[in-house]
């Protein structure tokens, strides 16, 4: 009789226990992401340096190479579009491609100052604290590139942000800066000193980058005969996450590039997550100057 009672109050004794953890657990994610938003409120050069690469290229680049590129009339375009206007979607993704870049940086410089080893041994699943670590990335990410995006319209960029079609894009943007971001983490995990990083991010930035649509549509790149860089520009995640964001922006569809960017932010997090697992070598990764251990 006494087994019986205890079977049944032991779901009741439960229930409060599961809300206090997911209280927890979501109180732990606000304080990485405000830890995340303080930290770059005190870093004004960030935000300027964010900013200034993207509309350096719009102003220069675009203005030198409106009459060389010539967009013609496709998908996901009505009519002719000025060069401007269709660099913008790939400008915004190089503020995501950067911001997701240097949060690597930052967790591979708390990894050596011993901080990431504070965060990780918190009494919560690990995943949970690298998926708040990624929802910080990303967070920072979309607000740098609408900061990008309201400059751009304000210097004579025309988007068709007022519309329905502009919820579309934002939800392509924050898909685009979670996969972006759970790639840093995972490259965080492989760069084990600082001093290597800025070499493999130049393996990582650049060909991602250049080997996409985000500066000329695919349809160039094919008609022009480079067939290595068409098909390399075709399976490279970015230009899926740029393509995306420029299709919603005029209400087209994007055709299988949503699910490709998820794609890609599953298995860059859950590799990296993988990675970060001390059973696998991540005790040797916290210590400083990452040797092994």
């Amino acid at each position: 009789m006494q087994d019986a009672t205890v079977k049944v109050e032991t779901p009741l004794t439960d229930a409060p226990s599961a809300r206090r953890g997911i209280a927890h657990a979501l109180q732990a994610l606000q304080a990485i992401v405000m830890r995340e938003l303080f930290k770059f409120s005190r870093q004004t050069g960030r935000l300027v340096s964010a900013l200034v690469r993207p509309l350096l290229w719009l102003a220069v680049f675009a203005a030198g190479f409106r009459n060389v590129f010539g967009v013609a009339i496709v998908e996901p375009y009505d009519t002719y579009i000025p060069y401007d206007v269709y660099i913008v979607p790939g400008l915004v993704g190089m503020v995501l491609l950067f911001n997701g870049m240097q949060s690597s940086l930052a967790m591979v410089y708390d990894r050596e100052m011993g901080l990431m080893r504070l965060l990780l041994t918190a009494p919560l699943p690990r995943p949970w604290l690298l998926f708040s670590k990624l929802c910080a990335t990303a967070l920072l990410s979309v607000l740098q590139a609408l900061a990008f995006v309201i400059v751009a319209a304000l210097i004579g960029t025309e988007l068709p942000l007022l519309s329905l079609a502009g919820l579309h894009a934002l939800l392509a943007l924050v898909c685009g800066a979670l996969m972006l971001g759970a790639l840093g983490l995972l490259l965080s995990v492989y760069v084990k000193q600082l001093e290597n990083f800025a070499g493999t991010m130049n393996f990582v930035i650049f060909p991602m980058y250049f080997l996409s649509t985000a500066l000329y549509p695919l349809w160039k790149l094919q008609e022009s005969g480079a067939e290595w860089v068409y098909q390399l520009a075709r399976f490279n995640p970015f230009t899926h996450a740029v393509e995306w964001v420029r299709f919603a922006l005029y209400g087209k569809d994007p055709g299988a590039a949503p699910y490709v960017v998820l794609g890609c932010l599953v298995v860059f997090f859950v590799v990296a997550c993988w990675g970060y697992d001390p059973q696998r070598g991540f005790g040797g990764l916290t210590k400083r100057g990452g040797g092994a251990g």
